[in-house]
């Protein structure tokens, strides 16, 4: 599937579940990693994440695309358009969009580097998975100065 036929679905899906019409754009974004898809708010377009539609099928996907096409048309309609606005809450189980997509487990980013400290003073190491300013914190222990050791990644 491409933009052009992403546009068409989008547009079908919402004459057919909502009654109205869908006068902007809906694009396909690659980079979209933990979302299904988004909404745009200040160009009103829709961005659809295409390994949800490679990974889960079609009738996921038109869900998704139910999900974002709520924001949307609530958005237009100066309703509450947001995850925890009620109007957004009726018109989702109303339209049978989803609630969450599914989650991709290899397309999240998980931080594999693990950073080494010891303590000048008295030895103890810490590994922290974030890197900490050794000229501003000290040892919880002695509160001698930190020197980062090394880096695993």
């Amino acid at each position: 599937m491409d933009n052009n036929e992403l546009q068409t679905l989008v547009e079908e899906v919402s004459e057919k579940s909502f009654g109205k019409p869908f006068l902007h754009n809906a694009t396909f974004n690659k980079r979209l990693r933990t979302t299904g898809g988004r909404y745009l708010l200040a160009s009103h377009n829709i961005e659809m994440n295409p390994n949800q539609l490679e990974r889960f099928g079609i009738e996921e996907f038109i869900r998704i695309i139910k999900h974002e096409l709520c924001h949307y048309h609530l958005h237009i309609e100066g309703k509450g358009y947001q995850h925890r606005d009620e109007d957004f809450k009726t018109l989702l189980e109303q339209v049978g969009g989803s609630r969450y997509c599914q989650l991709i487990p290899e397309l999240r980013r998980q931080s594999k580097k693990t950073h080494v400290y010891r303590c000048g003073s008295c030895g103890l190491q810490y590994k922290r998975k974030r890197q900490i300013n050794v000229k501003r914190y000290v040892c919880g222990k002695c509160q001698g100065r930190l020197k980062k050791l090394e880096t695993i990644s």
